[in-house]
């Protein structure tokens, strides 16, 4: 019995097997069409493709650094050793050229006023006084000189002594030495009073200079001054002030793109709190700091109330712009030959060598080497080569499941 029970379970499962391998056999067509089709091809892998487009292109170069003023004018006193007693500005005012920022205490200035005035008025009544020693000197000369004249005659006669000769030739010498003695006194008192003279202009000068005003028109940024300090040039400026109110970004940009900067070329500086505000570069530096391999640029921005100096800022500065075809900049393979990308074409990868041109964010334009419409490889990488069979995927249908 046991014997005959095993015999049916064999015979039904042949029967099972014969039944699924009939229902498993595909029709004739479907096994017609997978015989021509290459077996390499059912095993290429998939690559995502870009189709080569046109795009507008505009250059930029990144460069970051603080707000500064254009010019900046430090404001100090004239006269030193004088105590502030006043000031009328505060950091932030706006002025005007000429308005006194300060006031310093002139009364040491006043009292040497007032012993210059003295001075002056001694050398003045000095040169009244020597112009009338000259005068006496003039008249004592001519008199003495008559007397010598007379007496030459008489001595020539024997009328008169030796000794009286001498005494009158005497008298003639010393009169004519007493009129030099008062000529040069006078030019003594003239150049005294000269002194005097010049003295008072510098006191006048000083005196001018107790009021410490603005030189030009602009905003102070920074106010040191403070009531009862003594002014000082050597120490820090009364006053910093932003000329015209005129700032601009300080910022540094790599070596390598520095040959691309000129002056002119119009910026959007990105300034936190104050937004983003159209910008020219004003200047760029010929010189590379060796440290950091970093250039200088400065770009004007103008005069904005908003704006604080110090406050960083990045600076997007434009330095070219065309339309052509785009690739992305992972798509481009660089080599000894120059730049490369791989090129799907029936199925099929092909590299190119193609010439590049400006680069804007994450393309890249190709000025040669592809036609509008080309599909290439989204990320090249040597993990492809000429000739591997693929299968491509635009990247627009699979952006869904690559950003899932």
């Amino acid at each position: 019995m046991i014997r005959k029970l095993i015999i049916g379970a064999v015979v039904a499962a042949a029967a099972l097997v014969v039944a699924v391998t009939l229902v498993a056999q595909p029709s004739p067509k479907r096994t017609s069409n997978l015989q021509s089709a290459p077996a390499e091809d059912l095993l290429a892998a998939a690559v995502t493709v870009v189709r080569v487009a046109h795009s507008d292109f505009t250059e930029t170069v990144l460069a970051t650094g603080s707000l500064v003023a254009r010019e900046e004018i430090l404001v100090g006193p004239e006269v030193e050793g004088l105590r502030i007693v006043e000031v009328l500005v505060d950091e932030g005012a706006r002025v005007k050229k000429g308005d006194v920022l300060a006031r310093l205490v002139a009364d040491t200035l006043d009292a040497q006023l007032a012993q210059n005035d003295a001075g002056l008025a001694r050398t003045t009544a000095a040169i009244a006084q020597a112009k009338s020693s000259i005068v006496q000197a003039e008249a004592k000369l001519a008199e003495t000189r008559n007397a010598f004249e007379r007496a030459k005659p008489l001595r020539q006669a024997g009328h008169m002594a030796e000794s009286a000769y001498d005494q009158r030739e005497q008298a003639a010498r010393t009169a004519e030495a007493q009129l030099a003695a008062s000529r040069d006194g006078l030019r003594l008192a003239e150049a005294e009073k000269a002194q005097v003279e010049a003295q008072r202009r510098e006191l006048l000068w000083r005196r001018g200079r107790a009021e410490v005003v603005a030189p030009a028109d602009g905003v102070v940024s920074r106010r040191v001054a403070r009531v009862g300090g003594y002014a000082a040039g050597a120490s820090e400026p009364m006053f910093r002030i932003i000329a015209s109110g005129e700032i601009e970004l300080d910022a540094e940009v790599t070596e390598t793109r520095m040959a691309k900067l000129k002056v002119g070329q119009p910026a959007q500086v990105e300034i936190a709190g104050a937004g983003v505000l159209p910008g020219q570069v004003r200047l760029v530096s010929p010189e590379v700091d060796k440290a950091t391999r970093l250039g200088r640029v400065r770009i004007f921005i103008g005069d904005n109330a908003a704006l604080r100096i110090g406050s960083f800022a990045r600076g997007t500065i434009q330095t070219a712009t065309s339309r052509g075809l785009a690739v992305p900049a992972s798509a481009v393979l660089y080599g000894s030959d120059g730049a490369l990308v791989q090129v799907v074409r029936n199925n099929r990868v092909e590299t190119r060598k193609i010439l590049t041109g400006l680069a804007a964010g994450t393309l890249v334009e190709v000025r040669d080497g592809l036609g509008e419409g080309d599909l290439v490889v989204a990320r090249s990488g040597t993990f492809l080569r000429d000739g591997d069979a693929v299968r491509p995927i635009l990247a627009d249908k699979t952006r869904v499941s690559e950003a899932r």
